[in-house]
C-alpha cells in the first residue's frame, strides 16, 4: 500500500524545540517524529512511501535515504514554496497513480489502525475518508459532523466555542481516491480542509468520517510536544517501549485495603508515624507489638494501601489510623 507524508513544515510555533530542524525531524524521546511515522506505516503494511518536502529537505533526505534501512521504499517530491496540503500531494501524483492512497501529517504521533482505515475507505466507495478523533478542547482543529451512515455533512474550521457542534476533529490523516485529487487545481495553493473537502461536498462526492481508537497527538506547539513526550514515556503510544507489568501482591484472607489518592505519600506518613516504634521497612512497613503483627504495603496497580494482619483489633485500629492520615494529607 502507498502513503504520502506531508513533511514540509518549518514548525514556527515549535522553534524553541526544533531550532533549525524541519518540524517532522524533532526528536521524540531520542527518535525523530518522522521516523516513528515511517515505522508505524511499515507495521501497518504501507511500504511504498513518498515525502512531500519544503523546509530544509536535505535534512530529511540525508537521514532516510531511499528508506531501505527502515524496510520501506521512500521517494521525495520538493516544493520551493508552500503550496498547501492538497497542492503538495498533487505533486506526488506520479507516485500514487491510479491507486487509493493514505495521506499522513508529518508532525503527528499515532498508533491508529491505518490498514483498517484503508479497508473502510475501499468498502465505502468514498472519494475521501477522514480519520477523526474525539477532543475535549477542539478549538485549534477542524471539526467534522457526521450523519448516521458516517458520511461527512459539515465542516467547521477552527471554531470558537459558540460554533462547536461536535468533539470529532480531523487528524490530518486521510485516504484518498485519485478522482478526489482531480478537483485540485494545478499550480495553486490548495488545502484539504479549507478547499478540497468543501468542494467535494458541493460536488456531491462521498466523504466518510471514521472515529479512530488509539493514540493521536499533533506536536505543533511546545505544550503538545511536551505532553507527547510524557505519553511515550508512560507507554500510552502503541509503539512505546513495553513497561514491565506491575505484579499483584499475593492473595490473603487476612487483609483489608484503604483507598487513597497518593500511595507513596500516604506510605510516607505511615512510615514516619511507625518509625519511632521500631517498625521494619525491608518489605513494606512491618510492625510488631506484643500480639499485634501488622504489615502495610501499597497495592500495585491501584491507589490503595493493604493492611495484612490476623488480629481483628489491629486491623481496625490501623485502618482507622490510615484513614485519618489520608484525610489530613488531602
Amino acid at each position: 500500500m502507498k502513503a504520502v507524508i506531508l513533511a514540509g513544515g518549518e514548525g514556527k510555533r515549535l522553534k524553541s524545540v526544533t531550532g533549525q530542524l524541519p518540524k517532522p525531524m524533532v526528536p521524540l524521546i531520542g527518535i525523530p517524529v518522522l521516523e516513528r511515522i515511517v515505522n508505524h506505516l511499515k507495521r501497518q503494511g504501507f511500504t511504498e512511501l513518498c515525502c512531500a518536502l519544503c523546509y530544509r529537505p536535505e535534512v530529511i533526505r540525508d537521514y532516510f535515504g531511499d528508506g531501505s534501512k527502515f524496510g520501506v521504499h521512500l521517494e521525495y517530491r520538493e516544493q520551493s514554496e508552500p503550496i498547501g496540503t492538497a497542492g503538495s500531494v498533487l505533486q506526488c501524483r506520479d507516485f500514487y497513480g491510479d491507486e487509493d492512497f493514505l495521506v499522513m501529517s508529518g508532525d503527528a504521533v499515532t498508533d491508529f489502525d491505518l490498514a483498517g482505515l484503508m479497508e473502510r475507505h475501499k468498502s465505502g466507495n468514498a472519494a475521501a475518508t477522514i480519520a477523526l478523533y474525539p477532543n475535549a478542547e477542539p478549538l485549534q482543529y477542524g471539526l467534522v459532523l457526521l450523519d448516521r451512515e458516517s458520511r461527512v455533512r459539515h465542516f467547521v474550521e477552527k471554531p470558537d466555542w459558540p460554533q462547536v457542534v461536535t468533539n470529532l476533529v480531523s487528524t490530518g490523516i486521510y485516504v484518498l481516491s485519485p478522482k478526489a485529487m482531480r478537483y485540485v487545481p494545478e499550480g495553486e495553493t490548495f488545502d484539504f480542509a479549507k478547499n478540497l473537502f468543501p468542494m467535494l461536498l458541493t460536488g456531491g462526492e462521498k466523504i466518510l468520517g471514521v472515529p479512530m481508537e488509539g493514540y493521536w497527538c499533533d506536536i505543533g506547539t511546545p505544550r503538545s510536544y511536551y505532553q507527547c513526550c510524557l505519553d511515550v514515556l508512560d507507554g500510552k503510544v502503541g509503539d512505546s517501549p513495553e513497561k514491565e507489568p506491575e505484579q499483584p501482591l499475593p492473595a490473603s484472607d487476612n487483609c483489608v485495603t484503604v483507598p487513597c489518592r497518593d500511595r507513596a505519600r500516604l506510605m510516607r506518613a505511615a512510615s514516619e508515624a511507625f518509625l519511632e516504634l521500631g517498625a521494619d521497612f525491608t518489605d513494606g512497613l512491618h510492625f510488631q507489638d506484643g500480639s499485634w503483627d501488622v504489615r502495610i504495603r501499597p497495592e500495585p496497580g491501584e491507589s490503595s494501601l493493604r493492611i495484612e494482619t490476623d488480629h481483628p483489633e489491629a486491623e481496625q485500629s490501623t485502618k482507622r489510623l490510615l484513614e485519618l492520615m489520608e484525610e489530613k494529607e488531602c
